[in-house]
């Protein structure tokens, strides 16, 4: 139960961070930026691994999963601009 609320304080810390470094009005709500966290640093960790850069099974750091979940923030305002 502890690593499940480590987990989602990471992803909200995180996608805070992504928000406010991000221009823009994403207008997400707590829950989308907890999971904009969480998918920011699997996002981090898997391309990480594919460069070689982690060891399979280890987590990404503060700054590569911040810069997923701001890559993330970028394609999400590119699909949501073309529905609009």
């Amino acid at each position: 139960m502890g690593s499940i609320l480590v987990t989602i304080i990471v992803g909200l810390v995180v996608g805070l961070i992504a928000r406010a470094i991000k221009p823009g009005d994403d207008s997400l709500g707590l829950i989308w930026t907890i999971v904009l966290g969480i998918l920011g640093a699997l996002l981090a960790g898997w391309f990480g691994q594919w460069v070689g850069w982690y060891a399979p099974g280890q987590p990404a750091g503060w700054i590569a999963s911040v810069v997923g979940a701001i890559v993330l923030l970028v394609i999400y305002g590119f699909v949501r601009g073309k529905r609009g």
